[in-house]
């Protein structure tokens, strides 16, 4: 069985699979390579005849990297790969009528990830909401987030999305899909991502609603910042940084080892790196959205602040235990009290004061409040939790605002994992089976998921979120109501109040 749909650029064939129309590896922009490397992305050129749509397109190149595939999704076996790489795919119940769209940006550091990760597979969302899924790739690392001055453009990656953006206000009418309701959603980078979008004037008018999951607006870097990093780039690719030729010449798995050489990240190998290099109000990492004066004039948060997003309804959230992977990945000797304040004063100019704070509020809600807990879970509300929340405080003047608080706890690693980062995304794209070690399984864990679905889904074709499982009242800055999903859904005000009240002169 297959399905034809029309684009701007020409005409595509897909699958029909379990009443869906499925259309994998579509060109949203013209490949990225040869003159095109460095540069913004560029119109695709039309086709004659019938294009096949029903394979997934490479990915973004990107080196393995094992901590933080501990945190994201990794298909196996591995996609393939190439600088040729901006396609997205969608899950339509029918060419006809004009559905929700819901556009997914995956996570991954700026690094690695793809809009084809098993996990992000869209039939049971488009299935069970009759809504059409969109999932994106976008180009990563150098290719993607390089800023040196001789190349004359930067945020690359961040404008890939923008393209694949405008390619669903153009086409996606053709796929059953409504383009003035669109909803734009993303987990970690793609949560910092669709901050970005929220707030540059690039992507104004491109979507209606969005969903920063684990990641929110406090993530971008100065020019200075990302001059530094392309300088040491350079350095490590052999080329000077005025050499432009030299760039767009380098052979591509060449520039994949310096980025990997420039980025702490990538060159992680235990929990006590990725907390050195993660352990600040904006995590150290060397590619993400750049502050060029044109994409972006500030950080993210203060654009939203000013009304960037004015009219996009919002939903965001994270995790409760967002860094329990970090413990899980760590050392076997539990971390003393002295070593953990010590870890404290990377963040916080009080590290003995926030420390307290932490373990008093623990133990007061009898939680486990050893040395690794508290650190922890500092990390995550530092990295994650705060800024979202302080997206939320933003928002909730300029649209319909709310937060979440995702409370599923795996039981991988005899549930030393919590609910850990990336737990939600099987839940939210009803992929949970595939995965019964991660997410756990069972009548229990499949009703779990429709909540899950269902929560987004009707935020998708509502502005809120609230349905049959649990309330979702507005958010406001003074009561702080959550809307907690869990084995037991309900709503919860401040929570952990006194722990993210540490952070208020810290994350602004």
């Amino acid at each position: 069985m297959s399905a034809i749909a029309q684009t701007t650029a020409g005409t595509i064939e897909g699958s029909e699979e379990n009443g869906l129309c499925v259309f994998r590896g579509v060109p949203f922009a013209a490949p990225p390579v040869g003159e095109l490397r460095f540069k913004a992305p560029q119109p695709v050129e039309s086709w004659e005849g019938v294009r096949e749509a029903k394979s997934f397109g490479p990915i973004s190149l990107q080196a393995p990297n094992e901590m933080l595939e501990a945190l994201l999704p990794v298909s196996d076996p591995p996609q393939p790969q190439s600088e040729d790489c901006l396609y997205l795919n969608v899950w339509t119940p029918g060419l006809d009528g004009a559905r929700p769209v819901m556009v997914w940006i995956h996570g991954g550091a700026f690094t690695i990830g793809s809009g084809s990760e098993d996990y992000y597979d869209g039939a049971n969302l488009a299935s069970r909401g009759d809504v059409v899924i969109v999932t994106i790739n976008y180009r990563l690392g150098a290719l993607g987030f390089l800023n040196l001055p001789a190349l004359g453009e930067t945020n690359f990656g961040m404008r890939d999305q923008v393209a694949a953006l405008k390619w669903v206000q153009q086409n996606i009418a053709n796929f059953g899909g409504d383009p003035g309701n669109v909803t734009i959603f993303g987990e970690s980078a793609g949560g910092m991502s669709v901050a970005s979008l929220m707030a540059s004037p690039e992507a104004a008018g491109l979507f209606q609603k969005a969903i920063p999951q684990s990641g929110a607006g406090h993530n971008a870097l100065s020019v200075e910042e990302t001059n530094g990093t392309a300088f040491k780039f350079c350095a490590a690719l052999g080329v000077e940084p005025e050499d432009v030729d030299a760039l767009m010449a380098a052979d591509a798995s060449d520039i994949l080892a310096a980025s990997v050489a420039v980025d702490p990240l990538a060159s992680a190998e235990s929990a006590a790196d990725m907390a050195d290099a993660g352990a600040s109000a904006t995590p150290q990492m060397p590619f993400q959205p750049v502050i060029d004066g044109v994409f972006l004039s500030q950080l993210p948060i203060d654009h939203i602040r000013s009304g960037s997003a004015d009219g996009v309804a919002t939903l965001v959230g994270s995790l409760d235990e967002e860094m329990k992977l970090l413990l899980a990945a760590g050392p076997t000797e539990p971390m003393t009290d002295e070593a953990a304040t010590a870890m404290f004063g990377m963040m916080h100019p009080e590290p003995e004061s926030a420390y307290g704070t932490y373990r008093a509020a623990r133990r007061e809600r009898g939680e486990d409040d050893s040395a690794d807990e508290i650190f922890v879970a500092a990390i995550g509300d530092i990295m994650l939790r705060v800024p979202g929340l302080r997206l939320a405080d933003a928002q909730t003047s300029r649209a319909p605002t709310y937060a979440y608080l995702f409370d599923w706890k795996s039981p991988g690693m005899n549930g030393a994992l919590g609910s850990c980062h990336a737990l939600e995304l099987p839940f939210v794209f009803g992929t949970h089976d595939a995965a019964p070690e991660f997410c756990g399984s069972g009548p229990v864990a499949d009703a779990f998921s429709e909540l899950t679905m269902d929560t987004w889904l009707n935020f998708a074709k509502t502005g809120n979120p609230a349905g049959a499982g649990v309330d979702a009242p507005a958010w406001d800055a003074g009561a702080k109501p959550i809307q907690v999903l869990g084995d037991n859904p309900r709503v919860e005000h401040d929570w952990r109040g006194p722990e993210v009240g540490v952070w208020d002169d810290v994350v602004s």
